[in-house]
This record gives C-alpha cells, sequence and structure tokens, in this order.
C-alpha cells in the first residue's frame, strides 16, 4: 500500500540532506521502527542443540510474525532448560512430567498452557515425526470469564488531567479516542495521520493486518500541536531520552530520536496515576477497553466496533456487550418489568 505524504495543513515532515552520515539520517518510512517486547529472530539464535536450530528454522517457515517466532522458540527452551537436555531425547513420559508440572507446580494460566503445548506439538510430532504420541490430546486448558476493569467516562477524563506532561498525556488520549493497542500507537508516523481526511492508518498491527481509524478533528488538532514541539521527521511520538528537563533540551532530543518512545514509560505512568486516583486496576490497554465499552454504549454497531478495534473474530468484540452499564441497566429494568404483577 502506498505510502501517504502528509500536506502542510497536516503533519509536515523535514527532509534531510543527502550528505548526512548515515547513523544521523532521519529515519525514513520504508525502516521504520518496531516497538514493544519483540525479541530477535530465532535464526538469530545462539542454539544450544541442532535440534533447536531446525525448530527455529520450522518457525520461520511456518509463522511471519517475529513475536510468534520468539515466543515459540523460547517456549521449547523452557523444555531443554527443565531437562538440562536435547529436547530431541525426551520421552513422551517426560514430556508428560513437564506439563504436569507447570500446571500443577507453577500454575501457568491456560493461555500460557496453550501456547506452551502448540509449541511442543509442533517441535515434537512434526519436526520429530512422533506421530504415536498422544500427550498433546490429553492436556485442556480453559480460561475462565473474567471481565477487563473498565473506567467510567468521568474516570477517564480524571486520568487525563492527572497526567501533567504532555508528551504523555497525548498518546494516552489517543490510545482512548481511537482503541489503539500501545505498540500500534507509539509506532505511528507522520505518514498514518490523515487529518484532513479524519482519517489514521494503523500499520501492521496484531497479526501484521493494516486498519484504518476514524479520528477525531480534535484529536488531530493536539497531534498538530504536539508534533510542532519536537518535528521529527517521521515518528509522531520519539524517544524522549534522558537528560535536562528543559523544555527546549527535551525537544532537541525528541527531534533527533532514533526509536519511539519505549512502552514501559506509559506503562508505569498510568500505575502511579491509578494508585494516587484511587481508580481501579487499570494499565494502558485498558483505555482500549474503555474506547470499545463506550462506543457499544453509545449505540455503536457492533460489526462496525469489530473492524474499528482489528479485532479477527466477532466473539473477541462481543465482550464488550458484557461490559457496558449501559446495557446492565436496560437488562436490570427489563427483568423489573417482567417482575411486576406477578403474584405474590
Amino acid at each position: 500500500m502506498k505510502a501517504h505524504t502528509p500536506s502542510v495543513p497536516q503533519l509536515q515532515a523535514q527532509t534531510s540532506s543527502p550528505a548526512q552520515p548515515a547513523a544521523d539520517r532521519p529515519l525514513s518510512f520504508s525502516n521504520r521502527p518496531d516497538v514493544g517486547r519483540r525479541g530477535p529472530d530465532p535464526l538469530e539464535y545462539d542454539h544450544r542443540y541442532p535440534s533447536l536450530r531446525g525448530y527455529a528454522q520450522l518457525l520461520v517457515l511456518r509463522y511471519d510474525q517475529g513475536r510468534t517466532r520468539h515466543a515459540y522458540y523460547r517456549q521449547l527452551r523452557l523444555v531443554s532448560d527443565h531437562f538440562a537436555c536435547d529436547p530431541a531425547t525426551l520421552s513422551e513420559r517426560q514430556v508428560r512430567d513437564y506439563f504436569l508440572h507447570v500446571k500443577t507446580v507453577k500454575r501457568w494460566k491456560p493461555k500460557t498452557l496453550r501456547q506452551s503445548a502448540a509449541c511442543a506439538r509442533l517441535f515434537f510430532v512434526e519436526q520429530l515425526g512422533h506421530q504415536d504420541w498422544t500427550v498433546f490430546s490429553q492436556i485442556h486448558a480453559h480460561d475462565q470469564a473474567r471481565y477487563p476493569a473498565i473506567l467510567t467516562r468521568d474516570q477517564v477524563v480524571r486520568l487525563l488531567q492527572h497526567i501533567r506532561l504532555r508528551r504523555y498525556r497525548i498518546p494516552i488520549k489517543l490510545i482512548y479516542c481511537c482503541g489503539l493497542r500501545l505498540s500500534e500507537c507509539l509506532n505511528l508516523t507522520i505518514h498514518d495521520i490523515r487529518g484532513d481526511e479524519g482519517k489514521l492508518w494503523v500499520r501492521s498491527g496484531k497479526g501484521g493486518r493494516d486498519r484504518l481509524v476514524p479520528i477525531c478533528p480534535a484529536m488531530v488538532q493536539d497531534l498538530r500541536r504536539y508534533w510542532k514541539v519536537h518535528r521529527h521527521p517521521l515518528l509522531l511520538f520519539p524517544n524522549v531520552g534522558r537528560g535536562s528537563q528543559e523544555p527546549t533540551d527535551v525537544a532537541a532530543r525528541m527531534h533527533r530520536a532514533r526509536a519511539p518512545m519505549p512502552v514501559s514509560s506509559l506503562q508505569r505512568l498510568i500505575v502511579v496515576a491509578r494508585t494516587e486516583l484511587g481508580l481501579p486496576e487499570a494499565t494502558v490497554h485498558t483505555l482500549r477497553h474503555c474506547f470499545g465499552t463506550h462506543l457499544i454504549e453509545a449505540g455503536a454497531p457492533i460489526h462496525a466496533l469489530k473492524e474499528l478495534m482489528g479485532h479477527q473474530q466477532i466473539a473477541t468484540t462481543m465482550l464488550y456487550l458484557h461490559l457496558t452499564h449501559r446495557i446492565e441497566r436496560d437488562c436490570r429494568d427489563l427483568i423489573q418489568a417482567l417482575c411486576q404483577g406477578l403474584p405474590r
């Protein structure tokens, strides 16, 4: 998909001179950075055993996302570390004992247990050819119905007002206003904001998918004012770095930044803010849940919300139906109406 170059009324990028050294040149659209906890590709690891190298190669063939490859390889390394040996030498009984250990002693959560089982199945069944192993069909780990914490509209306003520094408040506000994931927000470039069209491009979201999200004019104006402070040639939320907290020094470091703001900066800030305000246990991702919940309360169609949030399955979006206060209130009124007039 062809990149959109912002015009002067939108977010204007500064160009660099070809004579600049490579280390000093601004980042270009073709090498946009990634943020988040993404490990290096498993092919680059120092493999302890040939079987692990073969597994890394299999992951490259099977999965496109580096984060998925890293997570699967890590799970197999945990198996190898547990027995302190080449995982290719393990028996089915040993693998069964391992999953008993992580489920009953380490008490892994169902999602982690399922990921580990899928990783082990790929290695032992598909790579090593143990088609007769039945241990993986014996592993069942079902998620418990736990709903995430949701803030009311007033609580969201209080939270944003409590964050005094604009360089942190603006990305958090954008996450709430557009329903973005944290990494999607911090990875935005000036090319991704189409202010005159009221649109925001999310590039390489979860699963490597792109999506287009509406953005309100007030939020576009906030982003314009924010960008004019640092005027980074590519990044919308560049890393602040360490040093003097004088506004001019901070702006200069942001203009020269080679990477986006780290995710830990906003995560720690939200934890501190919610504690000082006495709010429910909320994270940055809670604001994305609030976006979905508040839109449903306002009457947004569930299928439209699915596209806005980048969900692959409608069942994921249906979660927000359970979190809305309006639905709960309406159901309570309906139940009350059903009970009226019944004999005592």
